[in-house]
């Protein structure tokens, strides 16, 4: 299914988590690694869950600077809504050519449309919000992920959102991620806690005398 959330969250918790799954393959290692984080996530905290690779969302046409209403279509309609509705964002996304999925990617261009939408004030909506990181990927050294993270660093900090960080897991053939145990054992605490704001990587941390 393209949408898939819990019948009856408890509001005891506040948070509101949507996962994005941008693979081409359901069931992936992403995926996989992803539903292991959120089975640690209290009972209260609302999940809302959208597959990408389901809905018919066609690429990102810029239009911010042109003349005339822009028309979204149902599936845009739906990221969007879902997107504003949660309070944490989970985008898990393989690791493709060092980077997100065209999927991922597509998604995220779509932001900066939102970022035009009269009355929308999607960046002031976003503020304080947070952002974070699945991936799966066959090489064993983060630093292969660095473009990854960058992207999405600097995406949170553009928005002035936090930034959780990303979840690694190893794994290429299907299946493969449950065997890296110290991936699964971070997934338990990762989405666990409030994480900083996000700041671009030339941007100096401010010292605390």
């Amino acid at each position: 299914m393209t949408i898939d959330a819990p019948a009856d969250p408890r509001p005891a918790d506040p948070r509101s988590f949507l996962f994005v799954l941008g693979s081409s393959r359901p069931g992936g290692n992403t995926e996989i690694l992803a539903r292991a984080a959120a089975e640690a996530l209290p009972p209260g905290a609302a999940q809302q869950w959208v597959d990408l690779a389901g809905l018919a969302l066609p690429d990102f046409q810029d239009g911010r600077h042109e003349a005339g209403e822009r028309i979204g279509g149902d599936a845009e309609d739906l990221l969007r809504d879902a997107t504003l509705a949660a309070t944490d964002v989970v985008l898990a996304s393989p690791l493709y050519w060092y980077t997100l999925s065209a999927h991922t990617k597509r998604y995220l261009d779509y932001w900066s449309g939102w970022l035009g939408e009269d009355g929308l004030d999607f960046k002031a909506r976003m503020a304080g919000r947070t952002l974070w990181g699945v991936t799966a990927m066959a090489d064993r050294e983060h630093a292969a992920a660095d473009g990854l993270v960058t992207t999405l660093t600097h995406s949170a900090a553009y928005l002035g959102m936090r930034f959780g960080g990303v979840l690694f897991g190893n794994g290429s053939k299907p299946g493969d991620v449950r065997r890296d145990t110290d991936a699964l054992a971070r997934a338990r605490t990762f989405l666990a806690g409030e994480a900083p704001l996000a700041r671009f990587s030339y941007e100096r941390v401010p010292v605390v005398a």
